[in-house]
């Protein structure tokens, strides 16, 4: 790539000397980390499983180029074919959320399966990065024609999208896409007073579904009293910790990714944690922190108020799925399924974030004196 000269006007060259290196970078340090942490993590529990043992390594490198191809092609669009995919995305996704509850598989008492030609699909995963899109469309488009109800769209759409999830049940990616949603219109221009409404809707919303819901309930006992109930995932996930200390046991020699049922998606920070220890670990800290910032930084320079707010929703999204899986690991949050972006196993979440990061670079590539491209 740096053999091609400023000058060069490609499809290819353009793009290369566009787009955010230093935040492609640390994405593609991110993917391959993820790939050594399947080989790691994911053979114990295909045993487990009764699976043959490279079983989700395979999956997994099947999926890997896939998404490294959707990463680049997207970060290729200009912001209205962005805004355009992903409202069309928006539409089929909510589309596939209302067939699985209807269709979907059942599984632990939840929905949020889909089978489709034999191939399971979370609709769940590709509606955040989508509704953060389109919201972000209409809060500009609110802003920049105040005779527009973009906003009270965007509301009319996010309980639409919040009720299929919590019908699943679905409390985690429903306080994703509400932190997500509530950050993009309070940056779009949130009067105070609805600010403290939906603070309070929120705090009511976690009350009802603490009493509502008894999985929610039953976690955040445990979290606030672990001799409350079962807490092993969690003990293992701390044990690993302390297993691995400074510099960790060595890659595959990890004894906890026998013991926790998920240590390939929901507890695979557990599993780094003890094979490559806190440096490690801290490093991929580090390196999610970096890109987030860094991301943001580049959007404050910026003019274009749909740009911020879908760019920033995409961050604030990826950001926040990796602080919850890292302090679940840590129990510095109640235990929540929550993998960890492009690192843990798992079909739709990969696909999901590869989409979602791609429109990222695409909206944050310079563009210099081409505004009718936003």
């Amino acid at each position: 790539m740096k053999s091609l000269a400023r000058t060069d006007k490609s499809l290819i060259g353009t793009w290369w000397w566009t787009v955010d290196r230093w935040s492609l970078g640390a994405l593609l340090l991110i993917v391959m980390f993820g790939v050594l942490m399947v080989f790691a993590a994911s053979p114990a529990v295909a045993v487990r499983l009764n699976l043959e043992s490279y079983h989700f390594v395979k999956r997994h490198l099947m999926i890997f180029p896939l998404g490294l191809i959707i990463i680049v092609l997207t970060s290729l669009f200009s912001p209205k074919s962005v805004r355009r995919i992903a409202v069309i995305g928006f539409g089929v996704s909510v589309g596939l959320l209302f067939l699985t509850l209807i269709f979907g598989s059942e599984i632990k008492g939840a929905k949020r399966w889909l089978s489709i030609l034999g191939f399971s699909l979370q609709a769940s995963e590709f509606v955040k990065p989508c509704f953060a899109i389109f919201a972000a469309w209409m809060f500009s488009e609110w802003r920049r024609n105040p005779g527009f109800a973009g906003h009270w769209i965007s509301i009319f759409c996010y309980i639409g999208v919040v009720s299929l999830l919590l019908n699943q049940p679905d409390l985690g990616q429903s306080i994703i896409i509400s932190a997500v949603w509530f950050c993009q219109f309070f940056l779009a221009g949130l009067p105070m007073i609805l600010v403290f409404s939906f603070i309070m809707l929120g705090v009511v919303g976690i009350v009802g579904a603490y009493f509502g819901l008894e999985h929610v309930r039953s976690r955040i006992d445990r979290f606030l009293d672990p001799a409350n109930g079962d807490t092993y995932q969690v003990d293992r996930s701390l044990e690993a910790f302390a297993n691995g200390g400074f510099v960790g046991t060595g890659p595959g020699e990890g004894k906890i990714k026998d013991l926790l049922p998920d240590a390939h998606a929901d507890f695979i920070f557990a599993v780094t944690g003890e094979e490559f220890g806190a440096l490690v670990a801290l490093a991929v800290i580090g390196i999610f922190g970096c890109l987030v910032l860094r991301g943001f930084l580049k959007l404050i320079s910026g003019s274009n108020l749909f740009v911020f707010l879908a760019a920033g929703g995409l961050l604030i999204q990826f950001g926040l799925q990796a602080f919850i899986h890292i302090a679940s690991s840590l129990q510095l949050l109640p235990a929540k399924g929550m993998t960890l972006p492009f690192i843990s196993y798992g079909g739709s979440s990969f696909i999901a974030l590869s989409f979602g990061m791609g429109f990222f670079l695409s909206l944050t590539r310079k563009r210099p004196g081409r505004e009718e491209d936003l």
